[in-house]
């Protein structure tokens, strides 16, 4: 019952928090928009007339706002689900080496001049084959337990390797990329959201795996605390984790595919909420998805703001400020 009230007052407030800053990155820029200016331009945006300056911001700012929103929220999810699989709290979506397979991908196609949305569909196509890979290689581990059993560790120890093999592909593809390709391609592994565009596949996948892991929330909160006896109490431990790995993979390569390689909001978010909220996933699941979303897009509007009319990479952002909050996140942990 006291769950349930907690969670009643929590989301509703993450829920307001996510539209404010959504609405906050609409109104705020280079050229700002009042409130009045806002309401007429989405006006004319929803009857699909946008002909003043700005309706014609407006849309570019709400797009990109939303692509923020869906890809920290993605980012965060993802989180949750790896750090519930791997059993380790510093596991974040990129610990696997699938980022390094989109990257590959995506700097392959700037690399040899292939057209702006192919490198999305080839970072996205990396990803997945660098999850099929890790998921053909561990497949025997992933139906273990994950704690006595040791094959956390295997599965880890195996993406860490993937993940180099991917990095030293990297490192070479830069080493030999014409200055014309190098700076899009630093900008694309930083990660960067001022060239994305509105698209409907990574809200279905954010969709789908997060009525997924609401579905299955009460069986990863008996996993993680009862690893050894969670068969005994009706959870199918090794077919669980088979489905976290393929959910995560499959979040992080939709994130990475849209905006790049975005550092930290996958490990410092679902810390958080867990240090404030607790580790019961059902609350902490949904709250994670929104802070997530809000995180981003306001590192976002920070980023295209600080320095304007010059425009940061989101990556750099997120990194400064998950840098400082995940050491006071341990040191609070070690204080505990």
């Amino acid at each position: 019952m006291l769950a349930a009230r907690r969670a009643g007052l929590v989301l509703p407030a993450l829920l307001v928090l996510s539209l404010f800053s959504i609405l906050l990155a609409c109104l705020v820029g280079s050229i700002s928009l009042g409130f009045s200016d806002l309401a007429q331009a989405a006006l004319e945006l929803w009857h699909a007339h946008p002909s003043s300056l700005a309706a014609s911001v407006l849309d570019l700012r709400l797009s990109r706002a939303l692509t923020g929103f869906i890809t920290g929220s993605t980012l965060a999810l993802s989180g949750v689900m790896m750090q519930a699989l791997l059993r380790n709290p510093l596991a974040d979506p990129y610990v696997l080496g699938i980022s390094g397979g989109a990257s590959v991908g995506a700097l392959a196609t700037i690399l040899f001049y292939g057209a702006f949305w192919m490198v999305d569909l080839a970072a996205f196509a990396g990803a997945v084959a660098v999850a099929l890979l890790l998921f053909a290689l561990a497949y025997r581990d992933l139906r273990g337990s994950g704690s006595s059993d040791g094959s956390a560790p295997i599965l880890l120890l195996t993406g860490v390797i993937v993940a180099s093999g991917c990095g030293a592909l990297i490192t070479l593809m830069l080493s030999i990329a014409p200055d014309s390709r190098l700076r899009g391609m630093v900008f694309w592994m930083i990660g960067d959201l001022s060239n994305t565009q509105s698209r409907y596949l990574p809200w279905l996948i954010g969709a789908a795996v997060f009525w997924f892991a609401m579905r299955n929330a009460r069986a990863i909160n008996i996993t993680a605390m009862h690893a050894d006896n969670a068969s005994s109490l009706g959870v199918n431990v090794g077919r669980l984790r088979q489905c976290l790995f393929l959910c995560s993979a499959l979040l992080t390569a939709s994130a990475v595919s849209t905006a790049g390689s975005i550092g930290f909001v996958g490990l410092i978010i679902p810390h958080a909420c867990r240090f404030a909220l607790g580790p019961d996933h059902r609350l902490l699941i949904p709250a994670a998805t929104l802070t997530g979303g809000s995180f981003l897009v306001l590192a976002d509007m920070i980023a295209r703001t600080v320095v304007a009319p010059q425009q940061l990479p989101v990556g750099v952002i997120t990194a400064m400020i998950g840098v400082p909050v995940f050491l006071l996140q341990l040191h609070q942990l070690r204080r505990r």
